[in-house]
């Protein structure tokens, strides 16, 4: 269930004055929590001063990872939309930017591009905000190491994401002294997937395993274990992949939930499958906080407490799915049906399919919010733990622990059926990888995984190629023209673009 406490001490994150200084722009379509001027703000001058102003730091940083940057547009276009599962949704003159994702046409001007890249490097500012000014403060040492650990969890998330993304990026890990500091060059991408790594080695070593009722939906050891085993995970470092997978696995703090379409309802956040989650909330009291818009841009268009209809599944989704396989349904919310929670789907409207993973029954609508603004995004569950487990295993030659972490995750999406999705047996190493992939697939699908997961795979060009992917160009994107301009040159622009 969702914890109150903590997600009311987000709303109240933008009391931090001076913590972020990076330029909003404005926009017709998003709410950002952040653009809010809140009334009895503390001024920058006075800030990092005690225990609570370290806290307010904190969850100011958390709030910021469901910003419109972070969770909506920009997140859809970079993450989501080169992949073979999705494709733009809503109306075809609505939004026509996505299409050039889709087709791997777009220009280093788009917006999408910037809006990404300045949202993750405000959640790296957040992070290098906390990490160097709490140690100075006069507080709980123990709560000080935990904050510290919970900055570099976060930044380490945003440097993956952003890795993935452009490749070679700035690494900034200490907030600039002067002017002279402010404009970096690009890092190598090994020297960033370092500092990733390290990142996550210190916030295990200080992170607890689980929290107490009011802090649900912070960082945890269990969570800083997972994500670097996927960060090792797309450098082929299988014998670390394997170790970490195997610390989350034995750490009895985790299990597979019982329901997989359930596992993606508000009432199942933050469940023994959750890892972490970006925690969002519906706050009857406060509408500027209630400002999470992932559900709502995906959501089913032309009902009210739907959406806007993005980010839509495709046909070649449904047929990746074995026949039979309970997760289609689950995932894929179908014109025409009604759904679990009793919503009935009109048989005629704009798209065929949407998300069902970012689904919020109807009934919870309230007018005037954002539709679906208090479902939570799952970042990390605990069955790709498992089949990361099972890659890393393959690739050591561990058959018996592969085909047991595999089936694992089918055995749960099989549920009482005998019918389907038989147990996958093979012990060829090549045969047994495909079966791991394709169970990645339709596992994580539309969690926003597939496109950077089939090019670390490097089958982007079997896969992607009919749909205009060319290699030694799209496995990155292109750096944000703006940033490039606004560095003097000092940034350089990504091969082919």
């Amino acid at each position: 269930m969702k914890n109150i406490n903590f997600k009311n001490n987000l709303k109240k994150a933008g009391v931090c004055a001076g913590l972020i200084s990076m330029l909003m722009i404005p926009s017709a379509c998003r709410q950002e929590f952040l653009d809010t001027d809140p009334q009895g703000k503390q001024a920058g001058t006075v800030f990092w001063t005690n225990e609570a102003d370290a806290t307010k730091a904190v969850n100011a940083m958390y709030a910021n990872l469901r910003s419109w940057r972070n969770t909506a547009f920009a997140s859809i276009a970079v993450e989501s939309m080169g992949s073979d599962d999705t494709e733009k949704g809503s109306t075809p003159s609505d939004a026509t930017f996505f299409n050039d994702y889709d087709r791997f046409t777009v220009g280093s001007s788009d917006g999408q591009l910037a809006d990404f890249w300045s949202g993750q490097y405000q959640n790296i500012n957040y992070a290098n905000q906390v990490i160097t000014n709490i140690p100075a403060i006069s507080m709980d040492e123990a709560l000080k190491a935990r904050y510290i650990g919970e900055a570099k969890f976060i930044r380490a998330y945003s440097y993956f994401r952003l890795v993935r993304a452009y490749g070679d990026v700035p690494l900034r890990l200490t907030l600039p002294k002067d002017a002279t500091e402010y404009n970096i060059p690009r890092s190598p991408k090994a020297e960033v997937y370092a500092a990733i790594e390290a990142d996550l080695t210190d916030a295990a070593a200080v992170l607890p395993l689980k929290y107490g009722s009011t802090d649900t939906g912070r960082a945890t050891k269990g969570a800083a274990m997972s994500l670097h085993a996927k960060v090792a995970m797309y450098q082929q470092k299988w014998q670390q992949v394997f170790d970490l997978t195997n610390q989350v696995m034995t750490s009895g703090q985790y299990s597979l939930f019982p329901n997989f379409e359930a596992l993606f309802r508000v009432q199942n956040e933050n469940s023994a499958e959750s890892i972490f989650e970006i925690q969002n909330e519906l706050i009857p009291s406060n509408k500027d906080a209630s400002n999470s818009q992932y559900s709502q841009v995906q959501g089913v268009r032309g009902v009210v407490g739907g959406g806007w209809g993005f980010n839509t599944p495709t046909e070649a989704l449904v047929d990746s799915f074995e026949t039979g396989d309970p997760r289609m349904d689950a995932s894929i919310i179908f014109r025409g049906e009604t759904t679990p929670a009793g919503d009935v789907i009109p048989k005629e409207g704009d798209n065929p399919m949407y998300n069902q993973k970012s689904y919020v029954p109807f009934n919870l609508y309230i007018t005037g919010f954002n539709e679906g603004s208090q479902q939570n995004i799952r970042v990390i569950r605990y069955a790709e733990v498992l089949l990361m487990n099972a890659e890393a295993a393959n690739e050591l030659g561990n058959t018996t622990q592969a085909l047991a972490s595999l089936e694992m995750v089918r055995a749960r999406a099989r549920g009482t059926s005998k019918t389907v999705l038989p147990k996958i047996t093979t012990t060829d190493k090549a045969a047994l990888r495909l079966a791991i992939w394709h169970e990645r697939h339709v596992e994580l699908a539309l969690e926003y995984d597939r496109y950077f997961d089939v090019i670390r795979q490097g089958r982007a060009a079997q896969i992607f190629g009919p749909l205009g992917w060319k290699p030694n160009k799209n496995e990155v994107w292109p750096i944000p023209q703006s940033e490039i301009d606004l560095s003097g040159g000092t940034l350089t622009q990504n091969p082919g673009y």
